[in-house]
């Protein structure tokens, strides 16, 4: 197993209220699987992606990635954890519009401390994978909403991570864009043995998974 959650639990102050984002999670996922999270808006299938993630702490319970348990990294642990072993595509896309494609797939890169001719190297192979090599130079105003989301999954890539979370990634895109962004991920996923963490709203895109996890009062189903 790559990552295993042992009673897992996140708790959130809301006014008066406290949130039960996760309850008691239990989960195992092999490496290479590729998993889709489903549930309702505030089931807790964010904060789940988030603790796995190294980008949320859980309040209570172990996340045992590669036997080393996340839950009890310092910040700055935890930074390196997510610079090296993970990979994030978000639905907003969250690239520098001031940067080109090939500059955003760079910066990752930058933050490990990889020579500036290396970078770009890594990040070009990265860019030829999603098949966007000949828009390198264009800025994210530039590009189409399906191109953006591209140079996203080159930029999560570009460490080479072992797992990749990606929130909602065909959120802003028609359904031929969502189908060729679902099928390179999932060609990433098997020819790289890229462990992939989906978190959809789609039940076309959840039933390409190898599994599905469905979410309610933050609780796994």
């Amino acid at each position: 197993m790559i990552i295993e959650l042992q009673s897992v639990s996140k708790t959130f102050q809301m006014g008066e209220e406290m949130i039960h984002a996760l309850d008691r999670v239990d989960l195992r996922v092999k490496k290479g699987e590729f998993i889709a999270l489903m549930g309702p808006s505030g089931s807790g299938k964010s904060t789940l992606a988030n603790v796995v993630g190294g980008l949320d702490v859980p309040d209570e319970g172990q996340i045992m990635v590669e036997n080393q348990d996340i839950a009890k990294m310092r910040d700055r642990e935890l930074s390196q954890y997510r610079n090296k072993k993970i990979g994030f595509i978000f639905q907003n896309f969250n690239l520098q519009p001031n940067l080109t494609a090939l500059e955003n797939v760079m910066v990752p890169l930058l933050f490990a401390k990889v020579t500036y001719n290396k970078r770009k190297q890594l990040a070009l192979e990265c860019l030829q994978s999603v098949g966007l090599e000949k828009r390198k130079n264009h800025k994210p105003g530039q590009l189409s909403g399906g191109e953006r989301q591209r140079v996203c999954i080159a930029r999560a890539l570009a460490n080479s991570p072992e797992i990749i979370i990606a929130d909602e990634p065909t959120g802003n895109l028609d359904s031929k864009k969502t189908g060729e962004i679902i099928d390179l991920l999932k060609n990433l996923n098997k020819e790289k043995e890229i462990t992939l963490i989906v978190i959809t709203h789609d039940p076309s895109v959840a039933k390409q998974a190898d599994r599905v996890l469905e979410i309610f009062d933050g609780k796994v189903k």
